[in-house]
C-alpha cells in the first residue's frame, strides 16, 4: 500500500537531512511571511521582502517535491 503524502514527507523528516532542511527552511519562510501579512499595510522595502520570500519558499517546496517524488520512484515495486 502506497503511502500517503503527509506519511511520505513525515519519514522524510526522520530519515532525509536535506528534506528536513528544506522544510525547515520552508516552515521559517512561512513564519516570515505570515508576519508580513498580518500588517495593514507594507512599506515598499516589506513589499519586494514579501515577493522574495514567496519565491524562495515556491524553490524549497519544488525541491522537497523532487525528493519526494524521487523517494516513491525507488521504491515502486
Amino acid at each position: 500500500m502506497e503511502n500517503t503524502q503527509e506519511e511520505l514527507k513525515a519519514h522524510l523528516m526522520k530519515t532525509d537531512e536535506s528534506f528536513r532542511h528544506l522544510a525547515e527552511q520552508h516552515a521559517q519562510y512561512h513564519k516570515q511571511l505570515e508576519a508580513l501579512e498580518a500588517k495593514s499595510r507594507l512599506t515598499p522595502e516589506e513589499e519586494v521582502e514579501e515577493h522574495r520570500l514567496k519565491k524562495l519558499k515556491l524553490s524549497l517546496k519544488d525541491q522537497m517535491n523532487g525528493i519526494i517524488s524521487k523517494h516513491r520512484a525507488q521504491h515502486v515495486a
